[in-house]
């Protein structure tokens, strides 16, 4: 499978900027998420990469292929792309059969492909099948059913998984009474001898022409393989139809219609529909968002085990960070059509980039508390938090704040630079939904209406620790109080292997997760404390992540 490459792909429409200035290098295999709020720029990207949008400004490649460059002129169609799209909307055909609906798209293509000998693949599968009597025995004994009659559908389908047959092989290898053999291994070697001497024949003509026939009896000459323009013939769409049902699970339903299959079983059929092409890249727009919660789980297992056996990249859409946290092994997120962070699950959730991303992935959602002070000379931060704590935070790694800010001041100079530069030429727009740092939630007992006041002066002192809710911990004997704040039980919710707290602090509420069959009452005391390395520290003024580190009160 090829990598992705996009290039500085902006998407705009008048003024406001869907996408902007995206970079991003999706790898061979990989399992991409694309996530972020609803209008944050997903499907867009999703839809540029596979040729159903058309870019503003840039450059995407799937493979060494460019398929849309927009100094070059160059924007290749979406049919041309080899690209599977399956949408949030299965659009199943409602009057087609499951195996009508899969094969629709193979009977339209029309391209140059290798020349294909459709009669000696099936002589090749029928020899393959032979070789074992006894197994064709079994497989069509067991769909005997109580009235001693055989279904022949039912069986021609065992066979057709057991052999990996089409359904044109696996009605001929049925009709050769093997299964009604009093000795069946006799009777398909008998049988065997007559399909050899077949493929004998096939081979001896071709070979007459200069010509043979490789295992998968494609057309060779002189060492390689011939190509012809044609369209799939019956045996190859039968073949590709039966792959992709085998792979998805739905070899049973062939001849039903979709208004005969659950839901988890119409979107099954609409994978198989998407796989059956053989697609370079498989993009997914929010498919599981229609399913119940218990589906939607079911189907994210399969949708992992779908993208080992085929190998395939798949580019997935959603606004749950759930689904992006447990299928990809990379995770893009986007906001304000801007790439905010492109990591694995785990270092999004860990070490989010900046208060946007802290915010928006994890679920309780994490505690961001508002905090005051400065850097000691011994490289920790003395702090004030939740009107007046005092608090110590400990970097994990050796941390010069001067340095930071001065960085992320120059950065900012040159983002500043680099739009101004931008914006001189004639043909440049400029953005009307301006990108700001992220209005984070400090949970209160009582909201205040922030719209009625001032906006605070931010300076080099105010800092944003962020808390996730499994890093608070509970210390009911009170051990250690000198490290330990008092917190009143405000709400609990028990599930059974863990309970999620609000835990009032003074005029704060912070959430916390507690693993085990614990109950809690409303209104009893606790001491807490932040029992974690990975507590966050943030930069109030830009939002961007500082560091890492563990916070003593």
């Amino acid at each position: 499978m090829p990598e992705i490459t996009l290039r500085n792909i902006t998407k705009r429409w008048g003024k406001f900027f869907g996408v902007d200035n995206l970079s991003l290098d999706i790898a061979d295999n990989s399992f991409i998420t694309l996530l972020g709020p609803s209008g944050c720029g997903k499907t867009t990207i999703l839809r540029m990469i596979a040729g159903l949008e058309t870019p503003t400004t840039g450059q995407i490649k799937i493979g060494e292929r460019v398929v849309f460059d927009s100094d070059a002129g160059i924007n290749i169609p979406a049919n041309k792309r080899k690209v599977g799209f399956l949408f949030q909307n299965y659009a199943l055909w409602p009057n087609m059969t499951v195996y009508q609906n899969i094969s629709f798209g193979l009977k339209n293509i029309k391209e140059e492909m290798n020349k294909f000998d459709p009669a000696a693949k099936q002589t090749v599968d029928m020899i393959h099948a032979l070789a074992n009597g006894r197994r064709i025995k079994e497989e069509v004994e067991d769909c005997r059913g109580k009235d001693g009659k055989i279904d022949k559908n039912k069986a021609c389908i065992k066979l057709i998984d057991t052999f990996t047959l089409s359904m044109f092989t696996a009605k001929e290898l049925f009709g050769l009474g093997i299964h009604e053999a009093a000795d069946p291994n006799a009777a398909a070697k008998e049988q065997l001898a007559v399909y050899e001497n077949k493929l004998k024949t096939i081979k001896d003509a071709y070979k007459a022409k200069g010509q043979e026939l490789n295992d998968d009896c494609y057309v060779m000459q002189n060492g390689k393989v011939l190509r012809e323009v044609r369209k799939l013939t019956k045996e190859e769409i039968d073949s590709k139809v039966r792959r992709v049902s085998r792979i998805v699970k739905i070899g049973m339903f062939m001849d039903r219609y979709p208004a005969e299959l659950s839901g988890g079983q119409q979107q099954r059929v609409a994978i198989a529909r998407t796989l059956a092409p053989e697609p370079e890249v498989l993009f997914m727009d929010e498919p599981l968002s229609n399913l119940d919660a218990k589906l939607r789980l079911e189907m994210r297992y399969e949708l992992q085990r779908l993208h080992v056996e085929t190998g395939s990249t798949f580019v997935y859409v959603t606004h749950d960070q759930m689904e992006a946290m447990t299928l990809a092994t990379r995770i893009c997120l986007v906001n304000n059509g801007v790439l905010q962070q492109y990591d694995a699950p785990l270092d999004v959730y860990n070490r989010p980039a900046n208060l946007f991303v802290a915010d928006f992935v994890g679920n309780p959602s994490i505690n961001f508390i508002d905090a005051k002070g400065k850097q000691e000379e011994d490289g920790s931060l003395s702090l004030n938090i939740l009107d007046g704590v005092k608090a110590r935070f400990f970097p994990n790694d050796k941390l010069d704040m001067n340095t930071w800010f001065a960085n992320r001041d120059a950065d900012e100079e040159k983002r500043k630079r680099a739009e101004a530069e931008r914006l001189k030429d004639k043909k440049a727009v400029e953005k009307t939904n301006k990108d700001e740092v992220f209005k984070y939630h400090v949970a209160k007992v009582e909201e205040e209406d922030f719209s009625i006041q001032d906006e605070p002066v931010i300076t080099n002192e105010d800092f944003v620790i962020a808390v996730r809710p499994e890093a608070i911990a509970i210390n009911p004997d009170g051990q250690g109080a000198a490290k330990t704040l008092e917190a009143t039980v405000y709400g609990a919710m028990p599930t059974g292997m863990e309970s999620t707290l609000k835990l009032r602090v003074g005029e704060y509420l912070l959430t916390g997760v507690i693993f085990g069959g614990v109950t809690y009452s409303i209104g009893e005391k606790l001491n807490i404390a932040f029992g974690s390395t990975n507590i966050l520290l943030f930069d109030r003024k830009s939002g961007k992540a500082v560091c890492a580190g563990r916070l003593e009160v």
